[in-house]
């Protein structure tokens, strides 16, 4: 049997919980009309409850219809583009649903994003209004651009009044910025988010949208090379992605769940598998602005969370943290980590802790978040599980593009309802990702791995961050788990330094623990590597640092490594 056929029969399908279907249908509905059927059926549950305050699902849907009447007043209407530039918080599901139903396409903005990122997203979004955090709103003015609608919103709108005197402590880092007042909003012109809801009825008209053309969200991808670039997804897309993640757990039950919604909306990851699959089930959101771990627990704690979907540096942290064991984690549902890939010592070190297993996954905004789990039950470590239902996936050689063999590393490419239209205004890009076998279209993920004989995937490395020494592949990842595993070492990155004898050099970036600092040499690090893995793997270069850059979801930015290098 040839490669190809291999993988088009689904090796992993067997692996599949109990009851989990190799396909399921997914409909042609928009987004808006999903969540308006869930709020009816739920009106009297809490959808959210944020620093106590209870929010209904009957509430959540007013607002929302409140806020779709005023979009539409403003003379928003199908196919324009709304950024939201907003922290986690009830203000940015309202204006999320809210633009949706106006028949508007969404553009997230990462809240940490300076004037200069905020200027490139919404130019290449093509944008008009924009809902924003007050205290964000200077990197909007300092944008300098054209914008009819400036939607301004307070973050304590939504606190209740225990909680109003604190709420810049709950804002921590971005509480730093000079929030607008609303004297000040007026007479720059800028609108009220309180005032719109107040000032229109919950009647927006009706918009037909097709769901599986129309755009629902234009999430920016981190810019891995060059500037980030829209994914265009539909509302099929992002239907799709949340009915096969539900599909893949059916322990979750539909309007009994407590969902921690810690990760950030803005991040499809977020977006998806905490909003989206949580409130299309009719859960309960404990919502949370920044990701204060305390909070966080306590809040588990006190309205004894069902799930916890998270990243990797949290767990990182968590194992090793005095008040973890205030959670019981071995009664939670589901413990799923994302974004970035989870090393062994710490799924180890977290299971000696909790009792309880974390469920690794893979995905891309691209795929409109997840693309693998790991079955429960039959998870394997160092995996990142295999494709969800309605999913294929494959590796190739990523320069010949040809089908590899089960255990061979290549390209993963993907295939499936939630893969995105393409990137925005860049038709190349799109035809250099998007490519079609046999009149399926693939996603070309840029990620290295194998598939081993059960259908489980294992991640090796971004292509772009495989090291070339003398001829050998070199895997940034597989270094990086070693150095992990270091008791002195807390984080590290590796990346590759042309040289013009060996190709690339291989340099090891390290972070000791703080007890551990001016201790340990550069000859200990390459030593404990030369005991661990093959010589031409060793890190020929070590460099000791007190922190190294993190994207927005926590794992370290290979991109800005690259970046400081090529600068040098």
């Amino acid at each position: 049997m040839d490669a190809k056929a291999i993988y088009l029969q689904k090796p992993w399908v067997k692996f599949y919980p109990a009851g989990v279907p190799e396909t399921i249908a997914i409909p042609d509905v928009p987004l808006p009309r999903v969540f308006d059927d869930v709020a009816a059926k739920y009106s009297g549950r809490d959808a959210i409850i944020f620093y106590g305050n209870r929010i209904s699902y009957a509430r959540l849907k007013e607002d929302v219809d409140r806020f779709a009447t005023a979009l539409q007043a403003l003379g928003i209407s199908k196919g324009d583009k709304v950024a939201l530039y907003l922290l986690n918080s009830p203000q940015f599901i309202v204006a999320y649903f809210g633009a949706l139903k106006a028949g508007a396409a969404l553009s997230p903005i990462s809240p940490v994003y300076t004037s200069i990122e905020v200027r490139h997203q919404l130019l290449d979004s093509g944008a008009k209004s924009i809902v924003c955090q007050d205290f964000l709103y200077e990197n909007v003015e300092r944008a300098e651009v054209e914008l009819k609608n400036i939607i301004i919103t307070d973050i304590g709108e939504y606190l209740p009044m225990s909680r109003k005197i604190t709420g810049k402590s709950i804002l921590g880092r971005y509480g730093k910025a000079q929030a607008v007042s609303p004297k000040a909003a007026e007479a720059l012109g800028l609108l009220q988010f309180q005032q719109l809801l107040k000032k229109h009825p919950p009647t927006p008209r009706s918009i037909d949208i097709d769901a599986a053309n129309d755009i629902a969200a234009l999430p920016y991808t981190g810019g891995t090379t060059g500037l980030p670039k829209g994914a265009v997804l539909t509302h099929h897309n992002l239907l799709a992605s949340q009915m096969q993640c539900r599909a893949f757990m059916p322990a979750l039950e539909e309007g009994k769940e407590v969902v921690p919604a810690l990760l950030p909306f803005y991040h499809i990851y977020g977006q998806v598998a905490v909003m989206l699959i949580g409130l299309f089930m009719g859960s309960t959101l404990l919502l949370f602005t920044t990701p204060d771990l305390d909070e966080v627990l306590d809040s588990m704690d006190k309205y004894r969370a069902t799930t916890f979907f998270s990243v990797p540096t949290a767990y990182q942290f968590l194992k090793d943290y005095d008040k973890t064991a205030r959670v019981n984690w071995k009664s939670l549902k589901i413990i799923t980590s994302g974004a970035d890939t989870l090393h062994e010592s710490t799924v180890k070190d977290w299971e000696r802790r909790t009792g309880a297993r974390i469920q690794e996954g893979y995905g891309l905004t691209e795929c409109s978040a997840v693309s693998h789990l790991n079955p429960l039950g039959r998870p394997k470590i160092g995996s990142f599980g295999v494709p969800v239902p309605n999913v294929m996936a494959a590796v190739v050689n990523h320069d010949t593009g040809e089908f590899v063999a089960p255990g061979e590393i290549g390209e993963m490419i993907i295939s499936g309802p939630n893969i995105m239209k393409g990137y925005l205004n860049r038709p190349a890009d799109t035809r250099e990702t998007l490519i079609e076998i046999d009149g399926r279209t693939w996603l070309k993920t840029g990620d290295l791995v194998r598939m081993d004989d059960e259908g489980y995937f294992f991640f090796y490395d971004r292509k772009k961050d495989m090291i070339k020494y003398k001829g050998y592949s070199v895997f940034a990842r597989e270094i990086e788990e070693v150095l992990h595993q270091h008791p002195q070492v807390k984080a590290a990155g590796v990346l590759g330094v042309p040289d013009a004898t060996c190709g690339q050099l291989v340099k090891a970036i390290v972070v000791l623990q703080p007890e551990a600092r001016g201790k340990v040499s550069e000859e200990e690090i390459t030593a404990y590597c030369a005991e661990r893995m093959a010589h031409y793997k060793v890190p020929k270069i070590v460099e000791f640092r007190g922190e190294l850059p993190k994207t927005d979801v926590g794992k370290v930015s290979h991109r800005e490594l690259r970046e400081e290098l090529e600068e040098t």
